[in-house]
């Protein structure tokens, strides 16, 4: 996930100061070089890092900091505001005129993502009760247009195209198409190139003067690290973009784009892509981010998205029969599907409080999940509602059809039958911090979810 290589640095450098009782100003110095050098290491801007912690030495070595009863805690409160300052203090939203509709131009380079995007944003408005219209602008790419038709059905917002015509005239078509037919956003899917060129630029400032958007956004890749920061400021320069839509978070990558591109183009993150489903869309909020890199997790981003993906009517069906300790094999696929929706234990451990201290201590395994899937998939629908018929013969049987061996389907069954003990017993384990339950189906972390 982006920023676990810095979060696991910061994260040591602070371990240091919790050990002093006091701070000098070596102290808080000899920090923000281990700081200064993550930052760099996490591919941020040399020039954002270094101008990050002098602001962050400058504030830790006054008086507040040093006369604290717990210093070290207050250098990491200073940290997080710096953070967040840098990314951009509070989140920022889409434009909406007082006429719609609103008009956003998606641009960027080919390959950043900017159809499979557009569709996301269209699928995210569609959610919050809006009427997008999505536009094949792209007529270049091959397929561009018929891509973007298969994801706007999936998305459940209409395409407007035509053909291979001029997308300027085909943008102005559209706006007048959606004022027409009630759409509030016009998300207008534009062509891209492998490097920016002068025939680009031309026919999107050509675009941009036809159709007046409200919001120009860039898509960029965060894989490609630094360099998406020097693509955010050539567009900007060219285009006056409004925001950023940062993609690919959810991969290997060092994270330093989402540190460097508010302060080196003045222009915010709105959103970022956190995988590849339409729902994998989030809003940026800048101190969120920061709590995330700073090991805090992110519980307000987590409650939001098990609102948006938690099947409701199944989690109260699910909380009667864990009462009753009714629970079974069924229920348990459930709540796997629940969490993929999600986008796995990683991801949502990620958002947890003080995960990336616990590194060393637990390991997800979201490939497991896909195993004890397929166990569960190989039983009747008798065994899984009764797993206590399962006997040797059968079990044979189901790790034949799951493909897994005999073992790993008795490690299965016997720690689901911990489980339903454990539930019986739940409201007094509660308080009692044990780690054990569901959780240990999925490698050495036992959390019970």
């Amino acid at each position: 996930m982006a920023f676990e290589g810095l979060a696991e640095k910061l994260s040591n450098s602070f371990k240091k100061l919790r050990g002093k009782g006091k701070l000098n100003e070596g102290d808080v110095k000899e920090a923000m070089r281990e700081v200064r050098l993550a930052l760099l290491e996490a591919d941020v801007n040399y020039k954002v890092a270094k101008e990050l912690t002098g602001k962050i030495t400058e504030r830790a070595i006054g008086a507040e900091v040093m006369e604290s009863l717990t210093p070290a805690q207050m250098v990491i409160k200073i940290v997080n505001e710096e953070l967040t300052s840098l990314m951009g203090g509070s989140e920022e939203r889409l434009k909406m005129p007082a006429h719609p509709p609103a008009v956003i131009m998606m641009c960027g380079l080919q390959g950043a993502g900017k159809t499979t995007h557009a569709a996301k944003l269209a699928y995210m408005l569609k959610s919050q009760g809006r009427r997008p219209l999505l536009v094949a602008g792209d007529v270049y790419r091959p397929a561009a247009i018929k891509q973007l038709q298969v994801m706007g059905e999936k998305a459940g917002a209409p395409v407007f195209e035509r053909g291979t015509q001029d997308p300027v005239e085909t943008a102005k078509e559209a706006v007048k198409h959606a004022r027409d037919y009630g759409h509030d956003y016009v998300l207008i899917d534009t062509a891209g190139r492998l490097q920016i060129d002068e025939q680009l630029m031309d026919e999107l400032r050509r675009m941009k003067e036809a159709v007046n958007p409200t919001d120009v956004l860039l898509v960029v890749d965060a894989m490609i690290g630094q360099e998406s920061v020097n693509v955010a400021k050539t567009f900007d320069e060219l285009l006056d973009i409004t925001g950023v839509i940062l993609t690919k978070l959810d991969g290997d990558t060092r994270g330093g784009a989402a540190l460097s591109i508010k302060a080196v183009t003045g222009k915010p993150i709105l959103y970022i892509g956190m995988g590849e489903k339409l729902s994998d869309l989030e809003q940026f909020y800048p101190d969120r981010m920061a709590s995330r890199i700073l090991g805090m997790g992110d519980i307000l981003s987590l409650i939001e998205k098990a609102e948006m993906e938690v099947d409701q009517e199944k989690a109260r069906e699910l909380s009667q029969k864990l009462k009753k300790a009714e629970f079974d094999f069924n229920d348990f696929l459930d709540q796997m599907n629940q969490i993929k929706k999600m986008g796995g234990m990683a991801s949502i451990m990620s958002m947890m409080p003080g995960m990336p201290q616990m590194k060393g201590d637990v390991e997800i395994d979201d490939s497991a999940m896909d195993r004890v899937e397929a166990i569960i998939l190989s039983m009747t629908k008798q065994e899984r509602a009764n797993p206590s018929i399962l006997n040797p013969s059968r079990k044979q049987r189901i790790a034949r059809g799951a493909g897994v061996s005999i073992q790993e389907v008795n490690r299965i069954v016997k720690q689901f039958d911990q489980m339903k003990k454990m539930m019986k017993q739940l409201p007094g384990m509660m308080g009692g911090g044990k780690r054990r339950g569901l959780g240990g189906m999925f490698g050495k972390m036992k959390l019970p979810f």
